[in-house]
C-alpha cells in the first residue's frame, strides 16, 4: 500500500502536517518561557511630571525611557524577559546623568505581573513595586482591586448603587487585595469617608476579567475613577502591551495558521495525486 503513489503521497502529507504542527507548538512553548510583565505608574497628586527609567540590571535587554509622565498615567505591560530591572524617576527633562529622584528594583519573575508605582505625597513620595494577582476568576466570577491614589478622599469606601460594598476605609496611597464580584453592568460609587460627594462610575464588569479600579484626584476639584482592565479571560492576559510579546493575539493566531497551512498542503497533495492518476492512465 505504501508503495503506491497514493500511499507515498499519504505519508508526505501526514508527515508535513505533523512536523509543521510540532515546529509552531514548540515554537510558542519557547517563547511563552521566561517572561514577565510590569506596568508604570504615577500616582503622586502634587508630584511634577517626571521620566521614567527602566534598565536591565545586568545589561540584558536595552534601556527603556518614558519621558513626561504625569499624575494618573498607568501604562499597558511591558513584556520583559525575567530578571532584574531598576526602575528610576527623574524630572521631566532633567539629564539621563542627573541624580535620580526615586530609584527602585523589582525581579521579574517568569509569568508574573508587577506594577511600579510613585506614589504617597511628594514631600514622602515612594516607589512600590505591586504584585498583580492576574490569575484569571472561575467563569462566572470577576476580579476587581481598588488603587486608592487620590489626596481629596484620604480614606474611601467603594460599593455598588444598590449592591455590596467592593472595599471599606481604603486609604490614601494604597491598594487592596483582588476581590471576587459578580459580573454585571454596575454603577460604582465611590464615597469619601466622614462625607463628601460621592462619584460614581457606569462600568460593564464581564465574567472572567480582572479590574483595577483607579481613583485620582480630578483636574480642579472632585475625584476622577477609571476601571482598568488588567486580564481578561478573552484575547490573553495580561492586557495591552507596549513591547510585542506572547500576547493574546500572538497566541490565537496559532491555530488558524495551523489550519491554512495545513489545508495549503492537503491542496497541493490533491494536485500530486491527480497529475499522477492522470499519468498513469495514460500509460495504460
Amino acid at each position: 500500500m505504501l508503495n503506491t503513489p497514493r500511499g507515498r503521497l499519504r505519508v508526505i502529507v501526514v508527515a508535513a502536517l505533523l512536523g509543521l504542527g510540532m515546529s509552531i507548538v514548540d515554537a510558542t512553548a519557547a517563547s511563552a518561557d521566561g517572561v514577565g510583565y510590569v506596568r508604570l505608574a504615577h500616582l503622586s497628586p502634587d508630584t511634577p511630571t517626571v521620566d521614567v527609567y527602566l534598565n536591565s540590571v545586568g545589561g540584558a535587554t536595552p534601556d527603556k525611557v518614558f519621558p513626561g509622565v504625569g499624575y494618573g498615567v498607568l501604562s499597558d505591560y511591558l513584556t520583559l524577559p525575567t530578571g532584574a530591572y531598576a526602575v528610576s524617576m527623574r524630572l521631566a527633562g532633567a539629564p539621563a546623568s542627573s541624580q535620580a529622584v526615586l530609584t527602585t528594583q523589582v525581579t521579574v519573575a517568569s509569568g508574573k505581573a508587577y506594577t511600579v508605582a510613585g506614589v504617597g505625597k511628594h514631600a514622602d513620595l515612594g516607589l512600590r513595586v505591586l504584585d498583580d494577582d492576574l490569575t484569571l476568576p472561575p467563569a462566572e466570577k470577576a476580579k476587581v482591586r481598588i488603587i486608592q491614589a487620590s489626596v481629596r478622599a484620604p480614606v474611601l469606601a467603594v460599593s455598588v448603587s444598590d449592591g455590596p460594598t467592593i472595599a471599606d476605609a481604603v486609604p490614601f496611597a494604597t491598594t487592596t487585595d483582588y476581590r471576587q464580584v459578580d459580573p454585571g453592568h454596575w454603577t460604582l460609587r465611590v464615597q469619601p469617608t466622614g462625607g463628601g460627594q460621592p462619584t460614581t462610575l457606569d462600568a460593564v464588569v464581564a465574567a472572567g476579567n480582572v479590574y483595577s479600579l483607579l481613583v485620582l484626584d480630578a483636574p480642579g476639584s472632585g475625584l476622577s475613577v477609571t476601571l482598568r482592565t488588567d486580564a481578561q479571560r478573552q484575547g490573553g492576559m495580561p492586557q495591552g502591551g507596549v513591547e510585542t510579546g506572547v500576547g493574546g493575539a500572538q497566541r490565537g493566531t496559532q491555530v488558524p495558521f495551523l489550519v491554512g497551512v495545513s489545508l495549503l498542503v492537503m491542496l497541493a497533495g490533491g494536485l500530486v495525486l491527480t497529475r499522477t492518476r492522470r499519468v498513469t492512465s495514460r500509460r495504460s
